[in-house]
């Protein structure tokens, strides 16, 4: 039997990929949704740390990942249908089928978005340091969300014949395209395409900006850098990726990919907020005055972290001491409670012994 997905160069070899890890009830269980599922682990996970170590609740980003995940879905949805309209004009019921497959990774960054501005609003919270803080847990899912679309064998890109060629089963793969199906490969007398992994691409990408992040966290000026710069690098390498890509949504009938326009716009629009929120932070800086911007003071941010570190321990210690008062009056009323018990006990045998007395006198004086 063929492998079903070779790395020929690589010397990698997968003998058999089925979409489906298990199955519950005969209902398939897919590894693309296990991998997204994976990837909001790992991202609220790392958004927890980054608030408890900022002095922040972890409970606000536990709260708000239940709104994130409803607006993420739904506008990612939304993304796709609109930009594959095509698909779905002629039977509506199937923009429902998600299992299906259909979610636009940059539809659900306008929805965490748009979730994130009205969730900080109704909280009262500062948007600029949630984002910051949350942002490098979003960039760590989407990188494990990509391999959803290996197990798939989908949003791969056109022939390669690099480093890190891919080659598929061509009857197992997504939609191929014509330039990509010319150039079918024969080997141990199967078909295979042959093409770039931009899932992989955009995967170490997408990690390479979780890290840029996180070691950036220390040198931003004002609240809303990390967020920017998350905008500018990711919109940046998916630009690129993006390009080679086999499955682009194009606008209309203009042949131009509606990712490509909106990285161009993330990037553009990154950079001059970027440089106007520093900008703004100097002018702050040099009046001593608010000016639309937040000043980050690290030493009160470290300030805040300890305090609510020691606001922890101090409940901890209340607890422990409040079990220990309780158990020492326990203790205390044991201890007089049988000091009571043990003094009518006494009262009660002197007095028989004095009954017992009078008795034997008078028992004498008649005799």
């Amino acid at each position: 039997m063929s492998p079903e997905v070779v790395f020929p160069h690589l010397g990698i070899t997968i003998q058999h990929l089925s979409r489906a890890a298990f199955s519950i009830g005969g209902l398939e269980i897919y590894w693309y949704g296990i991998t997204l599922v994976l990837g909001v682990i790992a991202g609220t996970a790392a958004a927890c740390v980054r608030a408890k170590r900022s002095g922040q609740s972890p409970e606000l980003y536990l709260d708000f990942l239940f709104f994130a995940l409803i607006g993420s879905i739904v506008c990612a949805r939304l993304y796709y249908v609109v930009f594959a309209w095509d698909e779905y004009k002629n039977n509506l019921l199937k923009v429902f089928a998600l299992r299906e497959g259909g979610l636009a990774i940059y539809g659900g960054v306008i929805g965490a978005f748009a979730t994130g501005v009205i969730y900080t609003k109704v909280k009262k919270l500062n948007f600029w340091l949630f984002a910051d803080t949350a942002i490098p847990g979003l960039i760590i899912g989407q990188a494990i969300g990509r391999w959803g679309n290996f197990f798939n064998r989908e949003a791969f890109g056109g022939y390669t014949d690099s480093v890190f060629a891919m080659r598929y089963l061509a009857n197992q793969a997504g939609t191929v395209p014509k330039s990509v199906l010319d150039r079918v490969i024969t080997a141990g007398g199967a078909e295979y395409i042959q093409v770039h992994p931009t899932f992989l691409y955009e995967s170490v990408w997408n990690l390479a900006v979780f890290l840029l992040l996180i070691f950036f966290t220390r040198k931003r000026k004002v609240y809303g850098e990390v967020t920017l710069l998350y905008l500018i690098a990711y919109g940046f390498g998916r630009f690129f990726i993006e390009g080679m890509r086999t499955d682009q949504l194009i606008i209309g009938h203009t042949g131009v990919p509606a990712s490509q326009v909106f990285s161009v716009i993330l990037v553009v629009g990154g950079v001059l907020v970027f440089l106007w929120r520093r900008k703004r932070a100097g002018a702050v800086r040099d009046a001593g005055t608010g000016a639309g911007v937040e000043l980050i003071n690290w030493g009160a941010d470290r300030d805040k972290s300890r305090d609510a570190e020691a606001d922890e321990n101090a409940d901890r210690d209340e607890g422990k001491s409040e079990e220990q008062d309780a158990g020492r009056d326990e203790g205390e009323g044991e201890e007089q409670g049988t000091g009571r018990d043990e003094g009518k006990s006494e009262e009660q045998d002197a007095g028989r012994n004095e009954d017992n007395d009078e008795k034997l006198d008078m028992g004498r004086g008649k005799g």
